[in-house]
């Protein structure tokens, strides 16, 4: 493998089970630009090991303990390096590699990348864009028996590296959501006041389970206590939002959305959580639908529109300033011509009715 530099010391650093599929895929995308490549498998049963070590990998091996940053950690020492770029199997380099090589002499700091997460065929040319934390110098270790962090005192900026992932798509997170929420509960007992445990635990509950209401409660606990300054805390802002929505407390929901929109007026996103909730909120209460939701929903996603999409905001997803609003706007305008068309149904029979004439027949 040809190192980025005579001085560097970079491995590619993966935990890894059973992940057959894309590890290779995963590894290739980094050999070019790393000094080796560790692998730890936590107790694989397909040919996750046997493909790693073809491609040239490290492989070491660990019980599984249902703790991911036991399992980081214990690879990040087997790498021993002075740099670590982290990934996941199922994620790879889209770009970016060529920065690695410039790493040498580089003061320690904590790199955040691009990742671009593939999601379902609904929305099938958007991505959610996330920034995370994934080169890491020698020292940094993580905490959190899921959705770990990395741990450092030292600074975090953002290098020009792009990650891909697909490991989002519902076939592939249904395997993973009973086990993801076992975690956090057994996470939320040793930190019941985490706002961050409590958002994720939130999240699980209601992208797996459609358990809105119990989400809705987790996420009011984490909104209340994350600082004001959490990274997180505008990602938060939306799931509580749509939760509150899903869960028909519309007066909840339009204060929050009121609040959080000003809070963060440049996140398309928000504003398209909104037009959902508002949406629903029509199909659930059509007597209001023409005079209250569907105009308001029209103003949400007219104004995704004009803020545009923001690729380089944390929790985006690639479509909602865009591509994604306009067909919501659509169905917007589609809803609005049934009500009209409805109402104008409605009046017909009121007027052959006030003048005594006889219903038409249908054919």
């Amino acid at each position: 493998m040809s190192a980025p530099s005579a001085c560097a010391d970079l491995a590619l650093v993966i935990i890894a089970r059973n992940e057959a599929a894309s590890i290779a895929r995963c590894l290739l995308s980094a050999k070019p630009f790393v000094d080796r490549m560790v692998v730890l498998d936590t107790g694989s049963i397909d040919d996750t090991v046997a493909i790693a070590q073809s491609c040239g990998a490290l492989v070491s091996h660990m019980a599984w303990t249902n703790d991911f940053s036991a399992a980081r950690n214990t690879a990040l020492q087997a790498a021993n390096a002075d740099w670590n770029l982290i990934l996941d199997a199922d994620e790879w380099l889209e770009s970016g590699g060529e920065h690695l090589r410039t790493l040498s002499g580089a003061a320690p700091s904590v790199g955040v990348v691009c990742v671009k997460n593939d999601t379902d065929a609904a929305e099938s040319a958007s991505q959610l864009i996330a920034w995370i934390p994934r080169l890491l110098p020698r020292g940094v270790h993580y905490t959190g028996r899921i959705h770990e962090q990395p741990v450092s005192s030292l600074p975090a900026a953002r290098v020009p590296i792009v990650v891909r992932h697909d490991g989002y798509t519902a076939a592939k997170m249904q395997k993973k959501g009973e086990r993801n929420t076992q975690l956090l509960l057994d996470e939320l007992k040793h930190r019941p006041d985490d706002p961050y445990v409590l958002f994720q635990l939130g999240k699980e509950i209601e992208l797996h389970q459609e358990d809105y209401a119990r989400a809705t409660d987790y996420y009011a606990r984490a909104f209340a206590l994350a600082p004001q300054d959490a990274p997180y805390r505008r990602s938060l802002a939306l799931r509580y939002l749509y939760s509150l929505g899903k869960s028909d407390r519309l007066d909840e929901a339009m204060a929050h959305a009121d609040t959080s929109i000003h809070a963060w007026p440049d996140f398309p996103d928000l504003c398209f959580a909104l037009g959902l909730v508002l949406v629903d909120a029509a199909v659930k209460h059509p007597e209001h639908a023409s005079t209250q939701w569907l105009p308001l929903a029209e103003q949400a996603f007219c104004r995704c529109l004009e803020i545009g999409d923001q690729a380089g905001m944390d929790g985006s997803v690639v479509g909602r300033g865009s591509f994604l609003a306009a067909q919501q706007l659509a169905t917007v305008y589609q809803m609005q011509a049934n009500v009209l068309a409805r109402k104008s149904e409605q009046y017909l029979a009121l007027s052959r009715q006030m003048q005594g004439a006889p219903a038409p027949r249908e054919v």
